[in-house]
């Protein structure tokens, strides 16, 4: 094989498919990255069995081929080199020779029929988002995913199609976040656990770009993004997700409308006072048309009032802090909406069209006091 392509093409496209590398693997063929140029076009594919991403490539294809080379190696090495022609070619001692100006490597190659490609997919249906949509819905929705696997289910967000809406929904026995995105078209229903690190790996991925779209297929066990000479193939998580909309509530004791810029620096400054992993919870105090938030922690305390538009009740309710932060950090209007029921019951911040809801339990502030 011998191939000739930019740096800067090689690199993106290495940068591209590394995500799918495993970090740990008893199979060593696996934490290679796969160049085939066996047909008109250069792919770069990598293959954890879990994800897998393929990405084509610009160059020149001087004698076809297909090998394997160590991701890591090879990464290194591409991000290093002149930005200049990279010339990529096999002997037949199974070793790789990479050039570029006047830098030459020799590294040990792997064959590529050894090589777990990705899965051959056939779609049953897909739908279609613009990349800047699908990156904003990650963005504001897989904060809330659980980092440990005791649950499965919490360690992937929801993808649920009804008609012409997507719901995206992440929880991790904490809170809850949604985000509903408007179709152009009206799709067959599904519900679907995609796998938060698929999504968190796609989010670096994609450009998000308005005019660009991702279309997202599904069969039974695996879901797939194609988007700018890009395939990403993530198996799904198994099982039947959370009842969610038992957990939803349009009813309301106290609504808060506030600007959101204000709370959410308000109750930055708080954490000021928080040691990492500290979990002392931030204070609101809500009566008639002012927000006390209050925090008291080992270092000191801090208290600040904020004005807002009250309907119902007073209320005084205890939360975790980041939790609210992460909530309004992934929404983007000037003014927000809190509803309350009691201080014992969850706070729903959300928009009128229901665009967004962000779902947070409160704390028991005496019992952590």
């Amino acid at each position: 094989m011998k191939i000739v392509c930019s740096r800067n093409n090689l690199a993106k496209g290495v940068s591209i498919v590394s995500k799918a590398v495993p970090s740990k693997t008893t199979m060593p063929i696996l934490e290679c990255i796969l160049i085939d140029a066996s047909l008109d076009v250069i792919k770069l594919t990598a293959n954890d069995m879990e994800l897998g991403i393929e990405t084509t490539i610009e160059g020149e294809i001087i004698e076809h081929g297909i090998l394997a080379l160590n991701a890591k190696i090879f990464s290194e090495i591409v991000r290093k080199l002149p930005d200049n022609d990279v010339v990529i070619e096999t002997d037949s001692n199974d070793q790789t020779m990479i050039v570029c100006e006047k830098s030459k490597f020799h590294i040990a190659a792997q064959s590529g029929e050894d090589f777990s490609y990705l899965p051959v997919i056939e779609k049953e249906d897909s739908i279609s988002v613009s990349e800047f949509t699908l990156k904003e819905a990650i963005r504001q929705t897989i904060f809330s995913i659980a980092d440990n696997d005791s649950n499965k289910m919490m360690t992937g967000e929801l993808f649920e199609i009804t008609e012409g809406q997507l719901r995206v929904v992440s929880l991790d026995g904490h809170r809850i976040s949604i985000r509903k995105i408007e179709l152009k078209d009206s799709y067959t229903s599904r519900k679907v656990i995609v796998p938060g690190k698929t999504l968190q790996e796609i989010n670096k991925i994609i450009g998000g770009e308005a005019e660009k779209e991702v279309e997202i297929s599904f069969t039974k066990n695996h879901i797939v993004f194609e988007f700018d000479k890009t395939v990403v193939v993530s198996r799904l998580i198994e099982g039947d997700y959370f009842k969610i909309d038992q957990m939803l509530s349009s009813d309301y004791e106290t609504k808060v409308t506030i600007h959101k810029r204000e709370l959410l620096d308000c109750i930055d400054r708080a954490t000021l006072l928080i040691k990492e992993g500290d979990k002392k919870p931030i204070i609101i105090s809500i009566e008639e048309e002012v927000m006390q938030l209050k925090i008291k922690s080992q270092i000191g305390s801090m208290d600040e009032e904020i004005m807002i538009e009250r309907e119902g009740k007073d209320l005084l309710i205890g939360f975790n802090p980041k939790f609210l932060i992460d909530a309004l950090r992934a929404i983007d209007d000037e003014e927000v909406d809190l509803y309350f029921m009691n201080a014992k019951a969850p706070c729903f911040i959300k928009d009128e069209q229901q665009s967004y809801i962000y779902l947070i339990l409160p704390v028991n502030f005496n019992a952590v006091g």
